[in-house]
């Protein structure tokens, strides 16, 4: 059994020191980069930087300016900026700031020419989560998220910022339901004046917006702003100058990315089936608001993730094709779609592509791979150059340890083919093989930087080899694939996983006598719900998970969306509800399991990994529970992350070690 406290045992000595090689040479500089901008002509360019100043907490964000190849730091000091936005003309920077409360952030601006601080714009009621320039430049709309507000699961599921009110230790947490600081609002800020206005009525939660036109709003809206809301959320458009709303769709699926044309004519939005609030990932239809037509663009199989109109007709589009980053613009009145770029790189942020498109049709991207460091690079047809890089003597360290990725592709038990990226130490195998299985279920895995999880270049270094399967329900392979997971969690999905792991063994890839799983949220659940289906897995650390759909029904903020994925009747024996529960099929498993949890935990909450670990005890499996105090969904903060990467290590040593002696 693993020690309670790992802190002062050689492994975690071990992960420390990996932890400071990995990142201590860029304290104090960007080591991750994320919503780039840039002025239409493609002159001024900036970007958010994530900085470590050492191991603890989380990284800061700062906002970086592109000058002579180097990263310029526009901000500065320990509070965090983000989202930067050029204005049209490029003399304007808007970004927001926390400088003023930690968490809460503000409108602030840059003018170019004038040697002073950013001018901070008037403090809006609540968290400002983006901010976008009127097409003429003259004002900027604000989402507002108030300071109750749920944050989505890839935020961290926990509330937008933490107010105690002052109350002593021993007082009661107290829930009386979605409050007056739960709902989302729109602003506009108007710059030469200086006048700050809410333009969205009461009664309406405003999850995301962009403008349509000089004097509307297209916005994703619904009557009420509990998390759960938002799967059956639709697009409206607001007249600023009446205030009216009126519904222009409503989808049988979630709706993302509303943007309309500079002019007004037209907005865009994005249909898909969505696990998760900002991983939206599927069709583009346009709406002629002269007409009311809707018309479908045709991506050629691309998973559309983000939208920007370059002019009145041409909108760019960013998304995922199987596992490449595709960037493209459509004509609109002539239905035309010319391709950009599509590449194995990954493009964009931690979930999806995202990009900025210049006036003349290239694209502003951060590019990674599992072997490139983050970059930032303009893309145009035929052509690339990159910009800026993060590389630091941490990345060349982290090169030197983390092995290899490669594509994989196998059938599955029906003959479907199914994709995923397998990480490897040197040398030939059989390795012994750690299946990480990605949130969602509607996500998918690319080609990235560390693929975006520490333990993933850690646990190769130690000669682990890591499978990163995108079974059916992932996104990139259009909707009818991702929709294959609704009714069905834990069914067709779980055998493509097993097909993989089959393939990889026949392929004398993986030994099957080593053979474990991590995965975190729905990752989670599979981690649980895999070693109630089969015995062949040595370990498993499922994190974060569902372990019993009925009890996450009441004490999570999605649990009518877990209801809707299973189609299922929480009541009826014998429903998905009940069967699809891994601590129901407890007297199954033969696998030790690292349960880990974090306590603000609102989508998966702690109790989840809770019954799952005493479910395993009563059966006589050996089990640990690890809750985390601090965090929410997913373990994010130092030194919470090098005691839990501590412990994902020693687990796997424990019971499937790499190598001779441990």
């Amino acid at each position: 059994m693993l020690p309670t406290d790992v802190r002062d045992t050689a492994e975690y000595e071990a992960v420390h020191g990996y932890l400071l090689r990995s990142h201590e040479p860029a304290f104090g500089r960007p080591a991750a980069l994320s919503e780039p901008h840039t002025s239409p002509d493609g002159r001024r360019i900036v970007v958010t930087g994530a900085v470590l100043d050492k191991l603890a907490g989380v990284p800061r964000t700062a906002v970086y300016a592109v000058e002579d190849g180097e990263l310029r730091a526009i901000t500065s000091g320990t509070a965090s900026a983000r989202y930067p936005r050029v204005s049209p003309d490029g003399r304007t920077l808007a970004f927001l700031s926390d400088r003023a409360q930690p968490g809460r952030f503000q409108l602030h601006l840059l003018h170019e020419g004038r040697m002073s601080e950013a001018e901070a714009a008037p403090a809006v009621p609540g968290t400002v989560e983006y901010a976008h320039w009127s097409p003429d430049g003259t004002r900027l709309l604000l989402g507002v998220a108030g300071l109750g507000a749920d944050l989505s699961g890839g935020q961290g599921a926990r509330k937008n910022v933490a107010q105690d009110g002052g109350l002593p230790e021993w007082h009661p947490a107290i829930d009386t339901g979605p409050g007056e600081a739960s709902w989302r609002s729109l602003w506009l800020y108007t710059v030469a004046t200086g006048e700050l206005s809410r333009v969205s009525p009461e009664g309406m939660n405003c999850w995301e917006a962009g403008w349509c036109g000089p004097s509307r709003l297209a916005a994703v809206t619904s009557d009420a702003p509990a998390e759960d809301d938002w799967y059956g959320a639709v697009l409206t458009l607001i007249e600023l100058g009446t205030g009216e709303c009126r519904e222009l769709l409503r989808s049988d699926v979630q709706l993302g990315w509303p943007a309309g044309s500079p002019d007004g004519r037209y907005v865009g939005v994005v249909e898909a089936v969505c696990s998760d609030r900002w991983l939206v990932a599927g069709e583009l239809s346009v709406i002629d608001l002269r007409t009311g037509t809707r018309s479908a663009i045709d991506t050629a199989g691309t998973d559309v993730t983000c939208l920007q109109w370059l002019d009145a007709d041409r909108l760019g589009y960013l998304g995922q094709r199987h596992l490449d980053s595709v960037a493209a613009i459509a004509d609109v009145p002539h239905g035309k779609v010319t391709e950009v770029f599509s590449t194995g790189l990954s493009c964009g942020g931690l979930f999806y592509p995202e990009g900025t498109f210049t006036a003349d049709g290239g694209v502003l991207v951060v590019q990674s791979a599992y072997r490139l460091p983050p970059r930032l690079a303009l893309v145009a047809a035929g052509s690339e150059r990159v910009l800026a890089s993060t590389s630091h003597p941490g990345t060349d360290f982290l090169l030197s340890t983390c092995g290899n990725a490669e594509a994989v592709t196998w059938n599955s038990r029906d003959g479907l083919e199914i994709e995923g990226i397998l990480c490897t130490p040197p040398g030939d195998g059989p390795h012994p093989l750690v299946v990480n299985v990605h949130g969602g279920p509607v996500w998918a895995y690319r080609d990235t930087w560390s693929m975006h999880a520490p333990y993933v270049p850690l646990l190769v270094s130690r000669g682990y080899a890591v499978f990163h399967p995108n079974p059916r329900g992932s996104g990139g392979r259009g909707q009818e694939f991702a929709g294959a997971v609704v009714g069905d969690m834990g069914g067709a999905d779980a055998l493509d996983i097993l097909s993989g792991i089959d393939a990889l063994v026949e392929r004398g890839l993986a030994d099957p006598d080593r053979i474990g799983l991590i995965g975190g949220s729905y990752g989670g659940f599979m981690s649980s719900w895999l070693v109630t289906q089969d015995q062949r897995f040595a370990a498993s650390v499922p994190t974060a998970p569902v372990t019993d759909w009925c009890s996450q029904t009441f004490t999570s903020n999605i649990g009518g969306w877990g209801l809707a994925f299973l189609q299922a009747d929480r009541d009826a024996p014998g429903a998905p509800a009940q069967d699809r529960s891994p601590v129901l099929h407890a007297g199954k498993v033969r696998t030790p399991c690292l349960n880990v949890a974090g306590a603000k935990d609102l989508c998966t909450p702690a109790g989840q990994a809770q019954e799952f670990h005493q479910a395993l005890l009563a059966h006589g499996v050996e089990s640990v529970l690890a809750v985390y105090p601090l965090e929410g969904h997913g373990i994010r903060m130092y030194p919470a992350l090098t005691d839990y990467l501590t412990r994902v290590v020693m687990w796997f040593d424990r019971h499937m070690p790499a190598r001779a002696g441990r």
